[in-house]
């Protein structure tokens, strides 16, 4: 794997950045040349963390640098630094105060550095790390992944529709050897993917689900699956323009599955993959699904659409029933699938649903090692009674908006058969305004906490 363009090799000329907390800075300081010190002092620099100062030598050319630095553990904690510092290449000085781990380290510049470029004449460059590469082998896929992930949900609907989604698939499988195959537009019909088709039937742009397959079929069998509206529009249900605005985010369950399933091949996780991605425009047109109509689905539940903007969990559940008819080991889904999980957690902790217990602690707990949190919520049952529906076996959505995380996922649900192990992850996918190592626009979220989840449960 090549370098990307923030980093350097560990033997490369760099100069020494130095990691303190306020804690620690005065001691640090003080042991610093006189020199120094007045520089230090006459910047009002305190050491507090996402601070940064550059120390010039006798020449005044940068010489040295000091960062104020927050949770080591946290990728976030050197996130600003890429963007503010020279860009010349520093190396992290072997005295700091603060001891970063080098993953976290390297994660963090990494995720810092990034920009969407794509539609950029000219980009700024920034400063480099130098990096032992040969030791942070997984640790640099896990960067490519999430960046991944970022680039995916960043690009416009023009260029990451249904036909460039089904395109990254094809290119992954193609890469580990895995196999292929896309379901689309009248044939889901003929292979019994109603729903799907339903949803993407109005969009000049075929809908589809896409699958790639690869591993022994003696090995667990892990299916992922991640919800692919390239665009939504509402439907006939049209969202206003502000909640319209952003809504090319909408692929990004299927950014965070897909970005999952290349670490899975990349790092050999001892698995069957299969990963699934139902995906669609949510178009309007003159053969746009309407509210009222009931629709079929794989598992044979009629669904009256109560509301086309509700169509994720639409083309969801017949991409579930699809993977729980293999009976596999664990079925993951990713999905930007409601509004109301921001309203309930904010758009930094992504909603998690799991029916087994066992299964929520280990996924929260890697969450939590990895500085990468979810937060369960419930699958309260009582709750589905907010999806009653009169004249079909259930609606898609309801008059209510309580709970409105929840029923969703209790719609899901009821695609899963109760001895299938299963988890869901309500995902936002984007960051609203820039922050350290977060910038505006597509994130990947709980990704990291899921390639953990899945080395513990499956790595020997």
């Amino acid at each position: 794997m090549s370098l990307p363009t923030c980093f350097v090799p560990a033997d490369a000329p760099a100069l020494p950045l130095h990691l303190v907390d306020a804690a620690r800075f005065p001691a640090w300081k003080a042991a610093q040349p006189a020199a120094a010190q007045a520089w230090i002092d006459a910047h009002g620099f305190k050491g507090d963390a996402l601070t940064q100062l550059v120390i010039p030598g006798a020449d005044g050319a940068p010489a040295a640098a000091v960062a104020g630095i927050g949770d080591p553990q946290d990728p976030a904690s050197l996130g600003h630094l890429p963007s503010i510092l020279p860009p010349i290449a520093f190396r992290i000085a072997d005295d700091s105060p603060v001891a970063v781990p080098p993953d976290r380290a390297l994660l963090g510049w990494g995720l810092g550095a990034y920009k969407f470029a794509r539609y950029l004449k000219s980009v700024k460059p920034t400063a480099k790390l130098a990096i032992d590469a040969g030791s942070q082998a997984e640790t640099l896929a896990l960067l490519a992944a999430s960046v991944l992930t970022r680039d995916l949900v960043n690009t416009p609907t023009e260029h990451m529709g249904p036909d460039e989604l089904e395109a990254a698939v094809n290119a992954l499988a193609t890469t580990h050897g895995a196999g292929f195959r896309s379901v689309r537009g009248a044939e889901l019909l003929a292979q019994n993917f109603p729903a799907i088709h339903a949803v993407g039937r109005a969009s000049h742009r075929a809908p589809r689900l896409i699958e790639l397959t690869h591993g022994d079929a003696a090995l667990p069998h892990l299916v992922i699956v991640g919800k692919g509206v390239c665009f939504d529009t509402g439907g006939l249900d049209v969202k206003p323009a502000d909640g319209m605005r952003n809504m090319k985010k909408d692929m990004g369950g299927a950014a965070h599955a897909i970005a999952l399933a290349r670490l899975v091949l990349e790092r050999a996780l001892p698995v069957r993959l299969t990963l699934l991605v139902p995906a669609v425009e949510n178009a309007l047109g003159p053969d746009a699904y309407r509210p009222g109509e009931v629709i079929a689905t794989r598992a044979g539940l009629s669904v009256e659409i109560d509301n086309t903007d509700a169509e994720g969990r639409v083309i969801l559940c017949d991409a579930l029933t699809y993977a729980a008819e293999q009976s596999p080991a664990l079925v993951m889904d990713f999905a930007t699938l409601t509004g109301a999980a921001r309203i309930a957690l904010g758009p930094d902790l992504p909603a998690l649903f799991c029916n087994r217990d066992d299964l929520a602690a280990s996924y929260l707990d890697a969450g939590t090692e990895q500085r990468d949190p979810l937060w369960r919520m419930p699958l309260w049952r009582p709750y589905h009674s907010y999806l009653k529906s009169g004249i079909a076996d259930m609606a898609n959505s309801g008059a209510s908006r309580m709970a409105g995380c929840v029923t969703a996922a209790l719609y899901l649900e009821r695609f899963i058969p109760d001895a299938q192990p299963w988890t869901h992850v309500d995902v936002y996918s984007w960051n609203d305004a820039d922050r350290p190592g977060k910038p505006a626009g597509g994130e990947a979220q709980g990704l990291r906490a899921a390639w953990c989840f899945l080395k513990r449960r499956f790595a020997p």
